[in-house]
């Protein structure tokens, strides 16, 4: 049976985010993941974990100007700086937080960059990145998202991620395998899954197309989650999903699939 982790930055949104972790053990989760920590100091999120029970499982490192629409600088020419900061200060949550992993988002590609040079700016920075995590005992997970959701992101392949995956070390970087993005970029969610078992970090579902918990869309979920079992994939499978509803009313997918 897949292990699943409650996303607190889609799910549970009834409640302010502190207090998603205590709905998310009540709903019968044992890990947690989200996308950025850095509002909250690591003393209270440490002890909101500690107090519910929860692992910590992965969240992002710093991304640049969110409000302002960057999605991560990896990728970025001239920001080599700014990201490494970045990378430390996830580095500095995740030994509080007990969390093996850390995603460093590309970046959404700026006019006028060439792809090749764009490729090369990330792959020297997750090289970097990768040494730093290591020597902290931790774990980057980098993920290709669908350019329907995010327009421009620089890593939008599973090939592309693979590619720099293989080349700094998968002991060191992961993938972090997204079946919804997969899903709407390139298809065939189990036979990449297979392909590519041996590179996985981590993994996140939700279906297609509205972004919903499973069941409610196009993706053969019966099949799938047999097979990440069937694959040995033992790691935490995050549900990044948009609840078409109430997060807890939305879980009876579990009981449906009998995960």
């Amino acid at each position: 049976m897949p292990r699943f982790c409650a996303n607190l930055s889609m799910m549970f949104n009834e409640v302010p985010f502190l207090d998603r972790f205590e709905a998310a053990a009540k709903a019968g989760f044992t890990a947690v993941e989200f996308l950025f920590p850095y509002e909250h100091p690591t003393a209270e999120l440490r002890s909101r974990l500690q107090a519910n029970g929860l692992t910590q499982a992965l969240f992002n490192a710093p991304p640049g100007n969110w409000a302002g629409g960057e999605r991560g600088t990896a990728a970025l020419p001239g920001r080599e700086a700014e990201f490494r900061e970045g990378v430390k200060q996830a580095l500095e949550y995740a030994h509080a937080l007990d969390c093996p992993l850390v995603h460093c988002m590309a970046g959404i590609a700026p006019p006028g960059v060439a792809p090749a040079t764009l490729a090369a700016r990330y792959a020297a920075n997750i090289a970097w990145a990768a040494e730093q995590a290591e020597a902290a005992g931790v774990r980057l997970a980098i993920e290709p998202i669908n350019h329907r959701d995010m327009p421009g992101y620089v890593l939008s392949t599973l090939a592309q991620a693979a590619a720099v995956v293989t080349a700094v070390g998968a002991g060191r970087v992961g993938i972090q395998f997204d079946i919804y993005h997969c899903q709407v970029t390139e298809g065939d969610i189990t036979k990449r899954m297979e392909a590519l078992m041996p590179l996985i970090a981590h993994m996140q579902i939700a279906d297609v197309p509205a972004r919903n918990e499973p069941g409610t869309g196009e993706i053969g979920w019966d099949f799938v989650f047999r097979r990440i079992d069937a694959l040995g994939y033992r790691g935490w499978v995050g549900c990044e999903y948009r609840p078409a509803g109430d997060t807890v009313a939305g879980l009876a997918w579990r009981k449906n699939f009998n995960v």
